[in-house]
């Protein structure tokens, strides 16, 4: 896959990556020691990053109030785009299709868009599809900036910024106010006609977890939100500012942990059913290492926000060196590791993690391509999960946790 690298220009202005699908951070190389290093802008230069003909040229669409969905109501109108394309592009027809799936999905709150539901299928009330998940809503946040539609993303940060300073019981146990919460549901009293929000911190889950991803999705999505729209009057709120705080503060904080990788629960990164991925799962990493570079764009060089910028940078030294000599796998590791020696200790151990060479899973050798590699999905004492995940090898190019080499 190709590699999209990081640079600031020398006058200190971000620019947006001139190629289609440009990346939430600034082009150049993937170094964090000269990345880091850097002091932040202080300007933002708005140029398109991506592709003027690919989004230009898509139909125009209805107004977001067509398509809006709400609890008490249905909307007839799917908001689907009907104008004719521009200078002969053609857009495939499962494109229309798919954006009037996306205005159906709309939810509203006292007026305004704040996200999409989970899914369309009201077939069973018991399902939670009906809700607006943190994680789920991102995607569509991505099509919508793209497509110039920036109010629905704005409210949606507000409202889950919000959410998360709610007093959270599960079980008469208080979490932290940090958690962000896995999704929200907009209730509406016919009676009053009143509507109020209902967040879910993982006690209606299957497996009562709380989600760890939806912070770091949120600061991810912010990010895409100022780059996109070159509006920085959001990030800068201090409500935001404390937000992103607060959920690094959570995640930052010092423990009985000898990795920088964070401990995860099975069932709470990115799915509420039991995967074995209990410990430090590859797409948490690569979210969290994703979520570090966007907050530490994000903050604002103040006093308040002085200690979690140095804890931000010195927590990406020790995670990118971390995800990229423990968790890579290539057929030189592999290697290494199927000759590794057990009960080792002592600074000159090899086999730092006590991997059995015996669990190597047959699979993985034919799996194991010759030139090449990827991140495994699980690093932990004793134990070494295999299984290639997409998701995580993904964010892991796109967030430069994989050197160029890798990518």
């Amino acid at each position: 896959m190709s590699h999209a690298p990081l640079a600031v220009p020398q006058n200190g202005t971000m620019k947006h990556h001139q190629e289609p699908g440009g990346s939430l951070f600034e082009n150049g190389d993937c170094d964090l020691s000269r990345s880091l290093g850097r002091s932040r802008p202080t300007s933002i230069e708005r140029n398109r990053s991506f592709d003027d003909r690919s989004f230009n040229e898509l139909p125009s669409s209805d107004h977001l109030d067509n398509g809006v969905f709400s609890p008490g109501r249905r909307s007839s109108s799917m908001g689907t785009p009907t104008s004719a394309p521009a200078r002969g592009f053609e857009p495939h027809p499962l494109m229309s299709e798919a954006w009037g799936a996306l205005r159906r999905s709309i939810v509203s709150f006292r007026g305004q868009p704040v996200g999409t539901i989970a899914a369309l299928d009201h077939s069973t009330e018991e399902l939670n599809y009906d809700q607006v998940f943190v994680r789920d809503f991102v995607p569509s946040a991505l099509a919508l900036l793209m497509n110039g539609e920036q109010e629905i993303v704005r409210n949606f940060l507000l409202k889950t910024l919000r959410l998360q300073s709610w007093e959270k019981k599960i079980d008469q146990f208080k979490l932290g106010e940090r958690v962000m919460p896995a999704s929200f549901k907009v209730l509406h009293d016919p009676v009053r006609n009143f509507e109020t929000l209902i967040a879910d911190f993982g006690e209606s889950a299957i497996g009562r977890v709380a989600p760890v991803d939806s912070g770091f999705w949120w600061i991810i999505l912010l990010r895409a939100y100022t780059k996109s729209t070159g509006d920085t009057s959001l990030a800068e709120l201090p409500e935001c500012q404390r937000g992103i705080r607060l959920i690094l503060t959570l995640c930052l904080s010092e423990g009985f942990d000898t990795f920088p990788t964070l401990l995860c629960a099975d069932g709470c990164s990115m799915i509420d059913r039991r995967m074995g991925i209990y410990g430090y799962p590859i797409e948490i990493q690569a979210l969290f290492f994703m979520a570090l570079r966007c907050a530490l764009l994000l903050l604002k060089q103040d006093e308040e926000s002085r200690e979690c910028i140095d804890q931000i940078i010195k927590r990406l030294h020790a995670l990118s060196y971390h995800m990229r000599n423990y968790f890579w796998l290539d057929i030189k590791q592999l290697n290494d590791i199927y000759r590794y020696k057990t009960e080792e200790y002592s600074h000159t151990a090899v086999n730092k993690f006590n991997v059995m060479p015996d669990s190597l899973p047959d699979w993985v050798f034919d799996f194991m391509p010759s030139r090449g590699g990827y991140f495994i999905g699980n690093v932990s004492p004793a134990r070494m999960d295999f299984r290639w995940f997409c998701l995580g090898n993904c964010v892991a190019i796109l967030s430069c946790l994989a050197t160029p080499e890798q990518s």
